[in-house]
């Protein structure tokens, strides 16, 4: 079974959080990306702390693409250092599943 993912990245813009978005989909690196915001982050950055309005967004996609998602987060954000977390999903609904399979392992 080829397991699932969720990857998480944060864009500064809803313009740039649906940009990366839909190449993702076109790329047909993720299923789907959901993206909700805005948010507030607060964080480190060169020594200071930082704060910002964000959007975050929630990609499905599978273990197996995570390099070339991640390749490709990079190279369509405009951050110097996105933030780019994945993480295993161990239960899913079987035909969400099925169908997450179906979109992305043709790719």
């Amino acid at each position: 079974m080829t397991e699932i993912i969720q990857v998480v990245t944060t864009a500064g813009s809803r313009e740039d959080a649906e940009r990366i978005g839909r190449e993702l989909v076109e790329q047909r690196l993720a299923a789907c990306v959901q993206i909700d915001g805005p948010i507030a982050s607060i964080y480190q950055w060169q020594g200071a702390i930082e704060s910002a309005e964000e959007w975050r967004l929630s990609i499905k996609s599978l273990r197996a693409l995570f390099s070339d998602l991640e390749a490709a987060i990079r190279r369509l954000h405009p951050y110097e250092t996105p933030e780019i977390l994945g993480t295993e999903i161990t239960d899913v609904s079987e035909a969400y599943g099925e169908w997450l399979r179906t979109e992305l392992e043709g790719s």
